[in-house]
């Protein structure tokens, strides 16, 4: 297992990717906007480093709360099924296998005994 990306939700899309990338020198890795859906995931990474930095847009938010903005944690898994059902089978609170819009892609969250969320998702 490792950790694969942290999120957290922005306001402003435009303003959060000049932050990240003025103040820490963030590359922009990947953008995956999903208009339908009316949100926009942009994922950050320093140099050199694997792990990134979701960012998550949800259009016409009108922002958050200082404690609402986290997300989650996410840790890359070679089984992404079989993950889930030991999750279950220790009866952890988890959440159904899920889908991105129009894509193959399949993770599910877990939720520690403080309510955080933790993605597990298939490794690269």
């Amino acid at each position: 297992m490792k950790m694969v990306h942290t999120c957290v939700r922005v306001k402003d899309l435009e303003k959060s990717l000049t932050f990240y990338k003025e103040a820490f020198n963030f590359e922009e890795v990947n953008r995956k906007d999903f208009p339908d859906n009316k949100f926009t995931l942009v994922y950050l990474s320093l140099p050199g480093d694997d792990y990134q930095l979701e960012l998550t847009y949800n259009y016409d938010h009108p922002g958050y709360n200082l404690g609402d903005g986290y997300g989650h944690i996410a840790i890359a898994v070679s089984d992404v099924p079989q993950m889930h059902e030991k999750h279950k089978a220790a009866n952890l609170e988890v959440t159904d296998l899920k889908g991105l819009p129009n894509s193959e892609f399949r993770y599910y969250f877990v939720i520690d005994p403080d309510g955080y969320k933790i993605e597990v998702v298939q490794d690269r």
